[in-house]
């Protein structure tokens, strides 16, 4: 099984926060915006957004003289001491902003094994979850998580996964025919969320954007029910457009 490598802007948000910790940690005593500019060799404007979000995500702090230096989150994920549990207090960390910043509960999601795994989420009284009424692992043709997963596996990757799990009926929207099914992952841009309109269960939708990090496919999914749909499409983007600092901490 191969994964389709087809970069988002979330990737390439990454790619070059990757680089402005690099030349920070590189740099010990502190950095200022003006030198990263220099030496990363990315625009101003760009750079400035780029060390917002890493200040908010504590990966880098700025001291008295505005320079800029590796911040909390950075040396814990840095460790190898504790660093399977600081990378997961990071990642809820943002999945808790990422909630109450769209409004609704979201997931992290990787395909590990064959299999599709929901390794962490973030909910609350006011953004239930989703009720897994059947096991994840066995409804990917009918879930946003599991067709996002399914996207970044190649053609055979997919037919073996359909084989495996055939696709069952769930709701009346749920896609049961493979041909159909193949056709429409086969379709999905990278960089458009996957919706779930109440496919997997009736009074639930549901969107989903890639996170492709390293050989694994993963993704990060939010879940709202019925009577918010007419917030989805707007709180995928939001979802879409704030998805670096998740990949982010899963490439450090």
């Amino acid at each position: 099984m191969a994964l389709r490598h087809e970069p988002t802007a979330s990737y390439h948000s990454v790619q070059d926060a990757l680089r402005v910790l690099e030349t920070v940690a590189r740099r010990g005593t502190g950095i200022n915006e003006t030198e990263l500019a220099r030496e990363t060799g990315i625009a101003t404007e760009r750079l400035t957004t780029l060390l917002r979000m890493l200040r908010r995500e504590a990966y880098v702090e700025q001291i008295t003289d505005g320079a800029y230096v590796a911040g909390a989150a950075f040396t814990r994920l840095g460790s190898a001491d504790g660093h399977r549990q600081a990378l997961r207090d990071t990642l809820q960390r943002t999945l808790d902003r990422l909630r109450d910043s769209v409004g609704a509960a979201v997931y992290l999601s990787r395909y590990v094994d064959g299999e599709v795994s929901v390794t962490q989420y973030a909910d609350s009284p006011a953004t239930p979850k989703v009720n897994e009424w059947v096991d994840f692992r066995h409804s990917a043709h009918a879930t946003a998580v599991g067709k996002s997963l399914l996207t970044q596996l190649d053609h055979e990757g997919r037919r073996d996964h359909l084989a495996r799990h055939r696709p069952a009926r769930l709701t009346s929207r749920t896609i049961t025919s493979d041909r159909l099914l193949l056709s429409k992952l086969a379709a999905q841009p990278p960089t458009v969320p996957v919706l779930d309109l109440q496919e997997y269960a009736v009074g639930t939708v549901c969107a989903a954007v890639p996170l492709t990090a390293g050989s694994t496919a993963g993704c990060l999914a939010l879940s709202l029910p019925l009577e918010h749909a007419h917030r989805l499409r707007r709180a995928a983007d939001a979802l879409n457009r704030n998805a670096a600092p998740v990949l982010l901490s899963l490439a450090i």
